[in-house]
């Protein structure tokens, strides 16, 4: 039960991670994810990219792992990776420029991102 919750919380903590670029333009990855959605139907070789991909196609294992009965370790530490990617660059990318709101904003998944590995890793 706690692989499930931890992995929950993976997914919810991802979706607000908070993204600033030139001209004053903001976005949550939520409503990021809002538009490559919609985008992927209209238009899917404009949301082809390996930093809109793999987070996704990890929240979705994620997400997978949710309806299994005990959540697959394998299953688990790839959705961590493949999400944790851009998160993790976020986070840098924060950090570098100096922008405290995004940095903020990529905390709480990097925290949950550690203990959900803690626990997989020591997880018979």
């Amino acid at each position: 039960m706690k692989s499930k919750i931890l992995n929950l919380l993976l997914i919810t903590t991802s979706l607000f991670g908070y993204l600033e670029w030139g001209g004053g333009n903001h976005s949550f990855l939520y409503e990021a994810e809002a538009e490559f959605l919609s985008k992927l139907f209209a238009s899917p070789g404009s949301v082809f990219h390996p930093l809109t991909i793999l987070p996704f196609v990890g929240q979705l294992l994620l997400l997978v792992s949710l309806f299994q009965k005990e959540p697959c370790k394998v299953l688990s530490y790839i959705g961590m990776a493949g999400t944790g990617i851009l998160l993790v660059f976020m986070f840098v990318v924060g950090l570098l420029s100096l922008n405290f709101k995004i940095v903020l904003s990529t905390l709480p998944f990097l925290i949950v991102l550690i203990l959900a590995w803690r626990h997989h890793r020591t997880r018979a």
